[in-house]
């Protein structure tokens, strides 16, 4: 990681949320027409995704095969479940002969 990201990180970390919160209830007290709060709807949504931070492709394939690995288990739980449940109906059911 360069320096420059590592001084941005820090500098998002280190913002008081509390002069967030009250910028934002002086914000919402204030009354606005639709225009200026279509404004300041859009400089929020311009000074959030600032803070965004890219995932660098080591990170994005680690993450990637996090969710693959957990959507494989999942799967095999829920059909391991469904083919008990099934085994379970027709034991108590028998099999439907027509």
């Amino acid at each position: 990681m360069s320096e420059g990201s590592t001084q941005v990180a820090k500098k998002i970390i280190d913002e008081p949320s509390e002069d967030v919160v009250a910028n934002a209830r002086k914000d919402s007290a204030e009354k606005r027409n639709p225009f200026a709060r279509l404004v300041l709807f859009i400089r929020q949504v311009v000074a959030e995704l600032k803070k965004v931070v890219t995932p660098t492709r080591r990170e994005l394939v680690s993450y990637t095969l996090v969710v693959l690995v957990f959507v494989i288990v999942m799967m095999a739980i829920v059909g391991g479940l469904d083919w008990v449940f099934a085994l379970a109906v027709n034991f108590v059911f028998g099999n439907a002969t027509t």
